[in-house]
């Protein structure tokens, strides 16, 4: 079979739209018929609705669409992660179970991965999961879990198998949160955000045919989830222009989604504001002001040329690989060298908040977010190990407790883990 050109993407997406794209329709219809149509995920599998496309032609057809001003696929942990990995990991009965209401827009999705005790050490879980018949029953707590108290569901890891090694006995679920055995409560960070939450898990039920993968094999598809979060992390805003019914019903699905992310552009540094920060309180021609603002910039331009290259990774159909943990560290390292800059502008009344304070309050945001990027989606040190092993072919870092059964490694304060 031979593949489409560009202009012939463009040519069809065009016609359809044309013939298709109504700004007054309902959201839900539009979504449903983008869905049958594959136009929402051009490069997904035709029967998974996809056309089958390169993934070099999902720009072209997402040209297309703001070209006209059409509404996409929702926004989310939903399309960003969930449906990347139960495309690549999951059975053709779960890909059927989900997928398209993910397209939709009718279910919303978290992540269920880190633990209290276990975060960068993500195969050290302890939350649990055991066979009930035609059920999972399933106990432990998760955190930093953003937007689970709005979620419909969770990608949930837990261990099922405790004979073997930690990697070995994890299992990777869908969760259904709305169920009595499920408790979200929100973490109010130093920020005064709380757009993260811990959840408990006190005999909540899993039906046997929400496992994606297979029984064991969990830490397999917990790296599809990971490699894709870390290219997620750079979501953005979608192009919503115009109005009517449809426009406006997924503007406000936007703002909703995007308001527990309101901070997230602090966290990264704001480099863009210091040039800005510096000229407001006249010291842009200070030589010592001028030298910082020159480092987080050249760490933030090659930065770009790293988030360039996965671009075209992604375009010539790549899985997601090292160069996402690349991004995440030098994302961590823009955010350092800002945060040094802001604070040299500001001096002592950074530390300030408030709308007299300076920059209405951003720049003392800057300072107490900042140090979230180098441990959300993979600590700085986690990354560094990837890239180390996976980039400069540096051998793996020693770990006692690798191939030993996960019941027999000591946890905590001289502890073991209970099977």
């Amino acid at each position: 079979m031979s593949v489409p050109s560009r202009d012939e993407v463009t040519a069809e997406v065009r016609a359809w739209l044309e013939e298709n794209w109504d700004a007054d329709r309902p959201l839900g219809p539009w979504r449903s018929l983008l869905a049958d149509s594959g136009w929402g995920c051009p490069s997904w599998p035709k029967q998974w609705y996809g056309r089958g496309l390169p993934v070099a032609m999902d720009d072209v057809v997402t040209a297309e669409f703001a070209r006209v001003g059409a509404v996409g696929v929702p926004v989310g942990g939903g399309m960003g992660l969930a449906a990347p990995t139960i495309l690549a990991c999951a059975d053709d009965d779960v890909k059927a179970r989900f997928l398209r209401r993910i397209v939709t827009g009718e279910d919303t999705w978290c992540q269920l991965f880190s633990e209290p005790t276990n975060g960068s050490d993500l195969a050290g879980l302890m939350t649990r999961a055991d066979r009930d018949g035609d059920e999972w029953i399933v106990n432990g707590q998760k955190v930093w879990n953003t937007s689970a108290h709005h979620a419909d569901y969770g990608m949930l890891l837990a261990r099922t198998d405790w004979g073997v090694p930690k990697h070995k006995g994890i299992t990777y679920f869908v969760l259904p949160m709305h169920q009595p055995g499920v408790e979200v409560r929100p973490l109010h960070q130093m920020n005064r955000h709380s757009s993260f939450n811990e959840v408990f898990m006190t005999d909540a039920r899993i039906p046997v045919s929400h496992v994606v993968g297979a029984p064991g094999e969990g830490w397999r598809v917990a790296l599809s989830t990971l490699a894709h979060e870390r290219r997620f992390g750079a979501m953005s805003r979608p192009k919503l222009n115009g109005s009517g019914r449809c426009v406006d019903e997924a503007r406000a699905e936007a703002e909703d989604y995007f308001q527990v992310y309101s901070w997230y552009p602090q966290r990264a540094g704001r480099a863009d504001l210091m040039i800005e920060h510096a000229r407001q309180r006249g010291v842009a021609d200070d030589p010592l002001v001028r030298q910082a603002i020159t480092r987080a910039l050249s760490v933030y331009r090659t930065g770009q040329w790293t988030a360039q290259r996965a671009a075209a990774a992604r375009r010539l159909g790549r899985e997601p690989g090292a160069e996402g943990s690349l991004g995440k560290l030098g994302l961590s390292n823009v955010a350092r060298a800002a945060h040094i800059a802001h604070t040299v502008i500001a001096g002592a009344s950074g530390l300030l908040n408030g709308p007299d304070a300076t920059m209405d309050g951003v720049v003392a945001e800057i300072l107490v977010s900042t140090p979230a990027q180098s441990i959300a989606g993979g600590t700085d040190e986690i990354q560094r190990n990837i890239i180390g092993e996976q980039v400069l072919g540096l051998p793996k870092e020693p770990q006692v407790d690798r191939d030993q059964p996960f019941r027999d490694v000591v946890r905590g304060a001289g502890g073991r883990a209970q099977a």
